[in-house]
């Protein structure tokens, strides 16, 4: 089973986040996972991936302007169309829109025909509502966060593509 991660990183919090959710899905047997900056997407891969997670720093208090612009064109060239999908932000602040940023991407991952997915509380703590937020300067402190919701993601994945 194969997850792609797309990302925009302007400082690299959000590339690194993605590293983290590459080691989550590592730990799930029979799962990979790959990293793409929206620059230098493998579409090839991400077209045959069973699972998009799609990441983005957030910039007043919402995704970032190429994300935005990336959402807009490139999902349904990728054929994401029943994929399991899902999302995660880094953000400076607690309140800095990190959610919204969120919300918006999930959004456009459901109009593209995707299940998103975040575990939510069904599988205990730590509880991903919509999906994990890294925040302020210590992002590391977030990396087990970020661990876990690659190896939920992957779980889910799994179960979805060996139906």
């Amino acid at each position: 089973m194969k997850l792609s991660i797309v990302y925009d990183s302007k400082t690299g919090n959000t590339a690194k986040m993605a590293e983290y959710i590459i080691e989550g899905v590592a730990q799930v047997a029979g799962a990979e996972a790959k990293a793409f900056s929206i620059e230098s997407i493998d579409e090839a891969y991400v077209k045959e991936s069973d699972a998009l997670i799609v990441g983005t720093p957030t910039y007043n208090g919402y995704l970032t302007a190429r994300m935005k612009a990336w959402l807009e064109s490139a999902p349904v060239k990728l054929n994401v169309a029943g994929k399991l999908g899902g999302a995660y932000a880094t953000a400076a602040f607690i309140h800095g829109g990190g959610d919204l940023a969120i919300q918006c991407i999930l959004t456009h991952l459901m109009v593209d025909g995707m299940m998103v997915y975040s575990s939510g509380q069904a599988k205990g703590m730590p509880v991903i509502h919509l999906g994990p937020v890294a925040i302020g300067p210590d992002l590391d402190s977030f990396a087990e966060l970020f661990r876990i919701y690659g190896k939920r993601m992957a779980e889910q994945a799994m179960q979805i593509s060996s139906k």
